[in-house]
């Protein structure tokens, strides 16, 4: 009998693992506590439009963002916040499809691996309670017990999650490599593994990823 050829699995988060953007939610669920809060926001409005001109890019107004909004936050109370949001995700908000699809390669003995622009906030407990092996995320600078909001890495996203695919499979040699994401900017790492699935694309995603010889799938 011919054993099962394990397989390195590469998950993108947003739009692939949950229905919707985990980033803004867990900014906004945290605020809507303290719904003065929620005021922070349109300080953030003059680094959007900036980014809508093409003056900062996503890592600058996702470290605005951060640091703007809960740049008041205690270690402490955002650990106690990510733990009761990785909770109610968990339990509501991830798509049936790729949990089966998760424990199916885990079942064949595969690698999984996650892998998100998404910040370290909350992506690795997300990992921890999904069972992966290996999570590479969007890493946050802090002072001392406050939250800093400057990226401490760069941000996972586009050119550097094909970045960060090669090194996973650098430390997984010899294994044949499999990727479910779901944007326009995943497209390029999906192009290099050896089994690429875009899930739940737009459009034009849909359409890049056609013309690239890139399946798709919509899971519910």
């Amino acid at each position: 009998m011919v054993a099962p050829v394990t397989r390195l699995v590469v998950f993108d988060l947003d739009g692939t693992i949950t229905r919707h953007d985990t980033l803004m939610a867990y900014v906004t669920g945290l605020l809507r506590q303290r719904p003065w809060r929620l005021l922070s926001l349109l300080r953030v409005a003059p680094a959007a439009l900036a980014y809508a001109f093409g003056r900062l890019d996503r890592g600058e107004l996702k470290a605005r963002l951060l640091a703007t909004t809960l740049g008041r936050y205690t270690r402490a109370e955002l650990e106690a916040w990510t733990k009761r949001f990785t909770e109610r995700l968990v339990a509501r908000g991830l798509r049936a499809d790729a949990l089966s699809a998760i424990e199916g390669h885990r079942h064949h003995g595969d690698v999984l691996a996650l892998l998100s622009a998404s910040p370290d906030l909350y992506v690795p407990a997300i990992a921890a309670r999904l069972r992966f092996d290996e999570v590479i995320c969007t890493e946050l600078r802090w002072t001392d017990d406050h939250l800093d909001g400057a990226l401490r890495s760069a941000n996972r996203r586009g050119p550097e999650k094909t970045r960060c695919v090669a090194r996973l499979a650098s430390r997984h040699p010899g294994l044949r490599t499999v990727a479910y994401a779901n944007a326009v900017s995943d497209l390029d790492h999906l192009h290099r593994v050896d089994e690429p699935l875009l899930v739940c694309g737009s459009w034009r995603a849909r359409r890049q990823a056609a013309s690239a010889g890139i399946p798709h799938a919509e899971w519910r």
